[in-house]
């Protein structure tokens, strides 16, 4: 089959978990045979800042990483719906132009020969529904949620005539353990710090351990305002600003231990939803310690997979556990290795994917 992905950005992983994944995902069906392509914005908010932070050579440097990946840019409605010609089944991220969501919908509404599912991988849902609500899914045949709770929301609502469940996922064929590479530092925490939906929870969970035990810690990530890197460099952390989520394998291989710290959204209103990263973590072989989520659906497994830490203190003593003890350090790693490995590698995604699109209703074309 054709697939189609209109996202912000395939090339682009500036501040945009989504590319993560899609990258995998993509890989994942190609490697099954089917055809994959992306869509993207020309001038997309991604794509501007990471030109702006580290020029051309990012978006060589995605080539020569993902020479399998073709992502083509679109800059009118009239050229995105060109691009539908031949797709079999067109999925369609929701930062997508709110226009180009319902143009899409109008084309298969009037006959188009695909299949077309809406894909949300965030918490607008609840964080600010009427974007959400404002958006015309009514000729779109399924929406792929990232999570039970987004699907309910989107039931609860009549967002979606049918909803399901697809998770984030590792892509473990570039996220995997790099044995060959001795770690040198103490502590590594790649995210970004965002709009104020973590701020108190990362000084909690991330900052003061930290400096407790004075550890030697590296920060990756954008949009960190000056309070932030001051709050780090008193802590004794080398922020690192951004870094190309290809080499992240390599960032956690140089480090001992991280942490995962959600975002407020994810704990209060959509519980069981990790995001990608615990998956990327999981998936390198570095222990990790996670500030509290609730595991609603059971995707991993807690103080087996990755340890939980239920406040600051909490997360200073499972610190000092893990870096002092190296039996502990090794079972996390080679636990949470096995569960990547038997659910959620990008691979098992794309297998998800193609049973949702098989048990679909098939366009009529199809039929006759």
């Amino acid at each position: 089959m054709n697939f189609l992905f209109f996202t912000h950005s395939l090339i682009s992983d500036w501040n945009h978990g989504n590319a993560h994944f899609l990258r995998g995902v993509m890989r994942a069906l190609q490697g099954k045979g089917h055809a994959c392509r992306a869509l993207e914005p020309a001038d997309g908010w991604s794509r501007r800042n990471l030109l702006a932070e580290r020029g051309e050579a990012a978006i060589g440097e995605f080539h020569r990483i993902f020479p399998d990946l073709r992502s083509d840019s679109y800059d009118s409605t009239d050229a995105a719906l060109a691009a539908l010609d031949g797709a079999d089944v067109v999925i369609v991220h929701e930062w997508t132009d709110p226009d180009i969501v319902s143009a899409i919908g109008r084309a298969r509404a009037a006959g188009g020969r695909f299949r077309l599912l809406f894909h949300d991988t965030h918490h607008r849902a609840v964080s600010a529904d009427a974007e959400i609500r404002a958006l015309d899914l009514s000729a779109y045949d399924g929406v792929l949620a990232f999570g039970a709770a987004l699907r309910e929301r989107y039931l609860a609502t009549g967002w979606g005539r049918d909803v399901h469940v697809w998770h984030e996922a590792a892509d473990d064929s570039l996220f995997r353990p790099h044995p060959e590479i001795r770690p040198e530092r103490d502590l590594v925490w790649v995210g970004n710090w965002g709009d104020g939906e973590r701020s108190a929870e990362l000084m909690e969970f991330l900052v003061r351990p930290v400096e407790a035990l004075g550890l030697s810690a590296t920060i990756h990530g954008v949009r960190y305002p000056p309070t932030a890197i001051a709050a780090l460099e008193r802590a004794g952390a080398e922020f690192a600003g951004s870094v190309a989520n290809a080499l992240v394998p390599q960032v956690f291989a140089r480090h001992r231990v991280t942490v995962h710290v959600p975002r407020r959204p994810y704990v209060s209103a959509l519980p069981g939803i990790p995001t990608i990263r615990p998956f990327e973590a999981l998936a390198c072989g570095i222990p990790l310690i996670c500030a509290p989520w609730e595991d609603a659906e059971g995707l991993f497994r807690p103080g087996h997979d990755y340890l939980v830490a239920q406040d600051g203190a909490q997360m200073t003593r499972r610190l000092t556990d893990v870096l002092s003890d190296p039996a502990l350090s090794r079972a996390l790693a080679a636990n949470g290795l096995e569960r990547i490995a038997a659910r959620h590698s990008c691979r098992h995604r794309a297998d998800e994917l193609l049973d949702i699109v098989q048990r679909m209703d098939l366009p009529k074309r199809e039929i006759a």
